[in-house]
Formats: C-alpha cells, structure tokens, sequence
C-alpha cells in the first residue's frame, strides 16, 4: 500500500474522454526490431511517469493544447516509429519491437482546478496523480501493450498538464527527452526533429562470445533479502534543497571534500547516510548505493550516434554495511558516491551487456539498495510546446516498478524564485517520519 505524504490535499474532478490510439501520420517501416541487451534487463522492465505544469499564454488564446499535442505526435512517430510498436519476448528473455504502427495511447481531460490551486511549490507527489495519468485498464503491460501513454489535461486557469507513462526498457532520462524536444519542435511547427533519432541498438549489445571483465556489485545476488517492510504502509515525499540548504549540506562535509566535490555528489552522499539511519538497519547488514552513470559523451570517439534514444547507462555499485555509513562522517559516504560515479566506462557498460546474456538478464540487487538518476541538467523543463517552459518538470514520484528505492533528482524553482534540487523519496511511514526529524536536526542549526 503507497500513501502520499504531504500537506497539499485539494479535490478535483477530471473528465477524460475515451482513450485513443494515436498511429504515425504516414506508412512507416513494418519490421521486428531487437532492443539492446542493456536495455532489456529485468531491473528496467518497468514503466516510468513523467509529468509537465503548464500556466497559461496569452498568445496561445484559443490553440488547445490537446490537439496540438495530438497532431505532433501522430507527426513525430513518423521517426519515432517503433514506440507505435509493440514487445514481444523472443528466446532467451530477449525483448523485440514489432513495428506494427499499432499507435501510442493518447488521453485528453479536463480538469476544475487551477495551477495555482497546486500550492506554491509544485513537487511530487501531486495529488489525485491517478486522475492525471488514467492507467487504462490492461495497458500498463510490458509486452503486448503500448509504449507510451499520453495524456493532456487542460486546467480552468488556461494552463495544463502533460503526464506521460513510458516503458523504460525502450528508453532512459535523456531518451525520451529526446523524444519530447522532438514532439515539442513539432508542436511548433517543425517539419522533423533537429536531432534524427537514431536506433543503433546493436551498439549495446554483448560481444561473442560474451566476457565479463569487470565487477558488477550491483548485480550480485543478496542472499540474507530481509525486505520485512513489504507489508508496510509506504509514502511519498519530497525534500526540496535551496541555496541555503545546500550551503549548509555543504558545511557537514570535511572542508576539503565540501568545497571540491559537485552538489550533486554531497547531496547524495547526505541524503544517503540520512535515509539508512531512518531505516534503523542492523548494524552488519550491507547497504549498497547505486548513481546511474550515462555514456553518452563519455568517449572519443564517441560510443553511440547523438540521437541514440535507447538505455545507455550503467550503476555501479558500492557496498559498505549501514553500521559503517551511519557511524563513519558524511566524507565516508560522499567517497563511496564519487567510486560509484567514477567506474563507467566504454568497457563497463559492454561487460554488463556480457552478464546480460550470461546470467539472463536479471533484476539488480534491490535489498537495502539506493539508486539515485540525476536528472537536474536532463532538459525535462525546456520542453515547450508553444506555451514556454515548464513551471515544474520531471519523473512524477519516487521508486520504480515494485522496488521503492529509486529517486530521481530534479531541478526545481520554488515559491521564493530559488533554484534548487527537489529529491523525491518512498519510504515506510515510520521511516520517512525518521527522515523527516533527522532533516531538521540537521539542517536548522545551520539555516
């Protein structure tokens, strides 16, 4: 059972129309594609939500978002052809586009609320999220269903809400990106992409024969898997970190590593500590810390074509026991999160390609894990389909698929105009209650 853990509770009522499945605009290529082998690994076979808060624009008086968006997408599967397709598993686990131009699941509602009415800084978790994102009934399949579901939401204020649903094992962070600066180009009047999106999945796939040649503890399989929170209540919450917030996080840190190491990096590493203390682990159970690391850009010359839109990364791992992370400083911490960053590379992600196919493709380890995807500098709120930025943009709520401890961080302005970071986390109440408190303790003294 999942609760939201805020104090934003507003009522809304949402009237959608019957569900649509939008195909390409024109003929596109019949065939049967095969994904990579990073990207059909068991730990991605999950969908991802996404959303978008649009306020209103003058200039765009009298244009329906909708619609708009719906012409654009019949137009931009023209080239994103296989998200109009469906999976289907072959030998081995190995997943496979058919190209069958099927379509993408499309949805337009209106709903009796206004922006303004989502409070002053808008972050997960969004209430009546299910009104805004309608799982209709069957489609939330990873084979035999669609990839992507859609769906606009127009607001009594003029403004509207974009929330989308993708299967991840048919794209990361910056893939569907660039699918949506495609969808967006478009809206606006684009004729085609400015980036091409190119397939190119074979680059991802393992050798022959495959080799492992590195060490992957993220795949390690946790014997002793204690998950005894699984009957628990779990709740949603976000922890925004402005400037002064962050100043202080930096503080906590030995001077040397504070003023050399990236926000991102002592954010993590604080939050990290933070989060296993609230879970009050044994002392000797190990605890592991995952950064998802993106090869894109990481080579020369580079590994993958720039409108490559499948998974390209990898998340290493680091293993220390929670008594060691909550008695050690928060510098024990922020160097294990610079070792999980540090180690991908070309030669990493095509050893994980290699287990892949060896060990059949399976899940990462999920027991007292944490994997962290920084998305803060992702584009997620540059997408403008004609009524300018994002107010807020981004993954819609922590966890993925039934494992609670992911979190995407996301690049956020508050009420104040501040930039800062909002960090999503799912955790038990009782936990998160401890989370919370830890915060303060934390954090005040030095605000």
């Amino acid at each position: 059972m999942t609760q939201s853990f805020s104090p934003l509770d507003i009522k809304f009522t949402v009237r959608r129309r019957e569900p649509e499945l939008i195909p390409p605009a024109k003929p596109t290529p019949h065939e049967v594609k095969r994904l990579s082998d990073i990207d059909d690994q068991d730990g991605l076979r999950f969908q991802i939500p996404i959303i978008h808060f649009y306020s209103q624009q003058p200039s765009m008086v009298g244009k329906d978002p909708a619609q708009v968006i719906k012409m654009a997408l019949s137009q931009t599967l023209v080239f994103y052809y296989p998200f109009a397709g469906r999976l289907r598993e072959g030998l081995d686990r190995k997943l496979l586009v058919d190209c069958n131009e099927e379509g993408v699941l499309f949805i337009e509602a209106d709903a009796d609320v206004s922006l303004s009415q989502f409070g002053d800084t808008l972050q997960p978790p969004f209430p009546s999220f299910e009104e805004l994102l309608h799982n209709v009934p069957g489609s939330d399949g990873i084979t035999k269903s669609p990839l992507l579901l859609i769906q606009v939401t127009r607001l009594k204020c003029g403004g509207f809400i974009l929330a989308i649903r993708v299967n991840h094992t048919m794209t990361d962070g910056p893939g569907i990106i660039l699918f949506l600066k495609a969808l967006a180009e478009i809206a606006r009047g684009a004729c085609e992409p400015s980036i091409p999106p190119a397939w190119c999945r074979e680059l991802l796939n393992a050798r022959d024969p495959p080799c492992i040649t590195c060490t992957h503890n993220e795949y390690v399989e946790v014997l002793d898997n204690d998950e005894t929170i699984s009957d628990e209540t779990m709740v949603h919450h976000s922890f925004f970190f402005g400037p002064s917030k962050l100043k202080a996080i930096h503080q906590l840190f030995p001077h040397h590593q504070g003023r050399h190491h990236s926000t991102f990096e002592v954010l993590t590493a604080f939050m990290w500590r933070c989060r296993t203390i609230a879970l009050e682990l044994e002392p000797d159970k190990e605890v592991r810390f995952m950064c998802i690391n993106n090869v894109r850009g990481k080579s020369n010359p580079p590994l993958l074509p720039p409108g490559y839109y499948g998974n390209a990364f990898a998340f290493p791992a680091v293993v220390t026991t929670a008594g060691k992370l909550c008695r050690n400083s928060f510098g024990y911490a922020l160097e294990l999160v610079k070792k999980s960053k540090a180690v991908t590379t070309t030669e990493y992600i095509q050893s994980v390609a290699d287990l892949m196919v060896i060990r059949g493709r399976p899940c990462f380890a999920t027991s007292r894990s944490w994997i962290v995807s920084d998305l803060t500098r992702a584009g997620f709120k540059d997408i403008d389909f004609g009524w300018g930025k994002a107010i807020y943009a981004g993954t819609a709520m922590a966890g993925g698929g039934d494992f609670y401890g992911i979190s995407f961080f996301v690049s956020h302005k508050n009420a104040k105009g501040e930039e800062g970071i909002v960090v999503p986390i799912l955790l038990p109440r009782k936990a998160m209650m401890i989370l919370i408190k830890e915060l303060e303790d934390l954090l005040i003294s030095r605000l």
